[in-house]
């Protein structure tokens, strides 16, 4: 069994769309990033590359490549699973938390608990969801981004 960690924020940006969980949230503003900015999916791929032990996602998915430039984490997240599988590990679950003042979460949670199952090919009481502020404090408190933290347990199989 191999734990893995993964941690991402992003700005607020005036323009562009918001993903969290390769959902599309209706928000005023996106997040600023090489990619869509998917912050949940980003601490998802970091948590698995880091429960392999195969780096992180700026070292297989770099910003200065111009084919990452706007393109969709979960295509990033796609490509991580099937490092996962032909490194014969199965992802056991893995507990995301998503950090932001704004928006509210709540009625997007199934909605990315269902988009991210299929992605990862687990089902979903493999994956448990969660959000929270930060009471006002910090960047995401004075809502200039969100963060968001991801634990895995990954399975290898011999």
């Amino acid at each position: 069994m191999r734990v893995g960690i993964g941690f991402d924020v992003h700005p607020f940006i005036n323009e562009g769309p918001l993903y969290l969980g390769g959902i599309k949230v209706d928000y005023k503003y996106g997040l600023k990033g090489h990619s869509d900015a998917d912050v949940l999916i980003h601490s998802l791929i970091d948590a698995i590359l880091g429960a392999m032990g195969k780096g992180d996602i700026g070292e297989l998915f770099p910003d200065t490549e111009q084919k990452y430039k706007n393109i969709r984490s979960s295509k990033l997240l796609d490509t991580v699973v099937n490092i996962m599988f032909n490194n014969n590990y199965k992802l056991v679950n893995a507990d995301l938390i998503i950090l932001a003042q704004e928006p509210k979460i709540k009625k997007y949670k199934k909605p990315i608990e269902t988009k991210l199952s299929k992605l990862l090919n687990i089902n979903a009481n493999q994956l448990n969801i969660k959000a929270t502020t930060t009471e006002g404090l910090g960047f995401i408190g004075r809502v200039e981004g969100i963060g968001a933290q991801a634990v895995v347990l990954l399975k290898e199989n011999k």
